[in-house]
């Protein structure tokens, strides 16, 4: 369950650099960053951090401590990667893509495309987690 702490206080400090911000908006939590222009964006940080680090951490540690996910090889590594993954393409619809390299393939960015072998990985080794004799 270390690494979604880490997410988390990466994304954090994203967020406090004012780095890797959302699309423009026009929702009432809309921020103006200094480097992304006049107009409000989405915290897009905010809601990697939340997902991908706290929601994420607390389900691995109830998987762990709860269901001794650890007794099947595997599961606590597949959820990881699929929730990661199901978040990170969630989330990209709200962030900026990268000004070099927009939209890659049928409306996706780079990070969503780069979430799908993450998830396939992910369901498989959900899938192949044995329980441990």
């Amino acid at each position: 369950s270390a690494a979604p702490v880490g997410i988390l206080f990466g994304r954090l400090s994203n967020f406090i650099n004012g780095e890797l911000w959302g699309r423009t908006t026009d929702v009432p939590w809309g921020m103006v960053f200094p480097t992304g222009g006049p107009l409000p964006r989405h915290p897009s940080q905010l809601y990697e951090a939340g997902l991908e680090g706290v929601f994420l951490f607390l389900l691995l540690t109830i998987l762990i401590w709860r269901f001794k996910a650890f007794s099947r090889p595997g599961l606590v590594a597949g959820v990881f990667c699929s929730v990661y993954a199901v978040g990170r393409l969630v989330i990209e619809i709200f962030r900026e893509p990268d000004a070099h390299i927009g939209f890659i393939f049928a409306g996706l960015t780079m990070g969503q495309l780069l979430c799908l072998p993450v998830l396939a990985l992910g369901l498989f080794l959900i899938r192949t987690a044995k329980r441990q004799a």
